[in-house]
């Protein structure tokens, strides 16, 4: 009786490492955040750019999903930051109160958003699979807390910098984000980058300097403002915030790096988590350590000595109100990220780009009609420089990533063939 060769048995590769392709963006905290990076931080912007999962040769969803999507971002975005800026520069009651409590307000957007990522991670679990921990392994933990140290470092230096410099220009600055980033990994990891990428950056620079020498926009509403006029020290404080989102971000790419078959919706709600309990723990020992020698050389005492977490409880209770504008930047700031996500794991993150250098310029053009900002013409001309810039360095990233897919394609036909 002849024998028969029996077909190979063939072995399906394991979906941890063809579930999907570590898709990158640059939102801005996103190109944001984001030029290149994570979003967000993911918003990188992202957060401000983001980095997510998805899987390959998935059709992308319908025009009313993209429009959800794209509504999603700008509406909550827009929001967000309409928000931030109205709770650093109004003023409250017959004495002039600002509320000046980042970390308190980091916290409960930090805890929101951690939540929210939690949901998120269990919302996308496929029916019958067990949910992902945000910290899946061990190996994992320290640079998840290098990038929650450095979220929760980046912040305070943020909004202390909006007491020296208005908010347009604080927008501007933050679309420098590529620049701390290839800094980064230019000195530490020995990258290098297109000249192109160089060039942007000297225009996104060179705006944000021409902006800034021409400064002096005035406010037409009453009770705005709040800026001291120390322009150089403000930049200073944005720009050592700048250098801990380029620290952050280029820690999130290292850890997706490693990790393949770590997902968006798990660094978001790892990162939320661990800041929120790192800026937390700080306003419980607040009380103590505004008294130390480095909290009074550092000025954390903004409530004479009673801390901040009991100075911003006691403003709300003065000032009730308040607490709407801050919920709803920290529900804002959550559901923005899911939206970020959702749209990269849907669609092309080409998409994003797109939407968050548009959401850019939306939310510039909100600050000067909703708080009366006035701009010079050079001013402008800063801004065009800024957003050309990016524009350029997104339209270049579109066709290098269209052409990298068409070659997927081809490659892929080239198989089956």
């Amino acid at each position: 009786m002849a024998r028969t060769k029996a077909a190979p048995i063939r072995r399906e590769p394991s979906s941890e490492y063809t579930a999907g392709e570590l898709k990158r963006t640059a939102s801005g905290r996103v190109v944001e955040e984001e030029n290149g990076t994570v979003a967000e931080k993911v918003e990188r912007e992202i957060a401000d750019a983001v980095v997510v999962v998805t899987k390959p040769g998935k059709k992308e969803a319908g025009v009313v999903t993209l429009v959800v999507c794209v509504a999603g971002i700008y509406a909550s975005f827009l929001t967000w930051a309409y928000l931030q800026e109205k709770l650093t520069t109004t003023t409250h009651g017959p004495n002039k109160e600002r509320f000046k409590f980042s970390v308190f307000l980091l916290t409960i957007q930090s805890l929101f958003a951690g939540l929210g990522g939690l949901l998120f991670t269990w919302v996308s679990t496929p029916k019958g699979e067990k949910m992902k921990s945000p910290v899946p392994n061990r190996g994992i933990l320290p640079p998840l807390l290098l990038v929650a140290v450095t979220n929760a470092l980046a912040a305070p230096f943020g909004y202390a910098a909006l007491g020296h410099i208005d908010y347009i220009t604080f927008i501007l600055a933050k679309s420098c984000k590529l620049l701390p980033v290839m800094a980064l990994h230019v000195t530490v990891f020995r990258k290098r980058y297109p000249l192109y990428k160089y060039l942007v950056v000297a225009a996104v620079t060179t705006g944000v300097a021409v902006f800034t020498l021409h400064s002096g926009s005035k406010k037409h509403k009453a009770g705005g403002g709040g800026n001291s006029g120390q322009t150089g020290w403000g930049m200073l404080l944005l720009g050592i915030n700048l250098l801990f989102d380029g620290l952050t971000n280029s820690t999130q790419d290292y850890i997706f790096g490693v990790d393949r078959s770590y997902t968006g919706p798990q660094m978001m709600a790892a990162n939320n988590l661990l800041s929120g309990a790192l800026t937390g723990g700080y306003l419980v020992m607040s009380p103590w350590l505004v008294r130390t020698g480095v909290g009074r050389w550092f000025g954390m005492d903004v409530a004479g000595g009673g801390g901040e977490l009991v100075a911003a409880l006691q403003f709300l209770g003065r000032h009730p109100r308040v607490w709407r504008d801050v919920l709803g930047f920290a529900v804002c700031g959550c559901v923005g990220q899911v939206f970020i996500f959702h749209t990269l794991s849907t669609f092309s993150s080409v998409l994003l780009v797109t939407v968050t250098v548009t959401r850019k310029m939306f939310t510039m053009i909100l600050s000067v009609i909703a708080f009366g900002h006035t701009l010079s013409q050079m001013q402008w001309l800063g801004v065009g420089l800024v957003f050309g810039g990016i524009g350029v360095e997104a339209q270049i990233a579109r066709k290098e990533k269209l052409a990298k897919e068409a070659a997927k394609k081809a490659a892929k036909a080239g198989k089956k063939e």
